[in-house]
């Protein structure tokens, strides 16, 4: 069966604290953060930008959360702020929140995985099967 994967990275950057944090990050502190998203169908699909079958999933779904908190996105947020309840700020719930609203806007059938950074060695990955 054949198989397709993409991947794409991308940076935003946001302030948090993390609730009840006896530490640094329990004070609003900013980071940039770094997204890595792969996305696997073992077919391909249209998108809300192409009508023809013939991708994974459109690269500009899967980059929403670099846009301006203003015009949908998390750049330039306080992310206690914006994540709904449930969500606390840490990389791991970051993560997931990605995925959970990335997943919303994929066709049936696609696979996805999240990644997400605080700073360049250290990440927290989220999916789903």
């Amino acid at each position: 069966m054949p198989t397709w994967k993409l991947s794409t990275e991308f940076t935003f950057n946001a302030a948090h604290q993390i609730r009840d944090y006896n530490g640094p990050c329990g004070r609003m502190h900013g980071h940039t953060y770094t997204v890595k998203l792969e996305a696997t169908s073992h077919q391909l699909h249209a998108s809300e930008f192409c009508p023809h079958p013939v991708m994974v999933a459109d690269f500009r779904t899967l980059k929403w959360a670099k846009k301006d908190v203003f015009k949908g996105g998390l750049d330039h947020c306080i992310l206690n702020e914006v994540l709904p309840e449930g969500y606390e700020t840490t990389a791991e719930m970051i993560a997931k929140y990605i995925y959970d609203k990335t997943k919303k806007s994929l066709p049936d059938g696609v696979k996805l995985k999240v990644a997400v950074s605080e700073n360049p060695n250290s990440w927290a990955e989220y999916e789903d099967d």
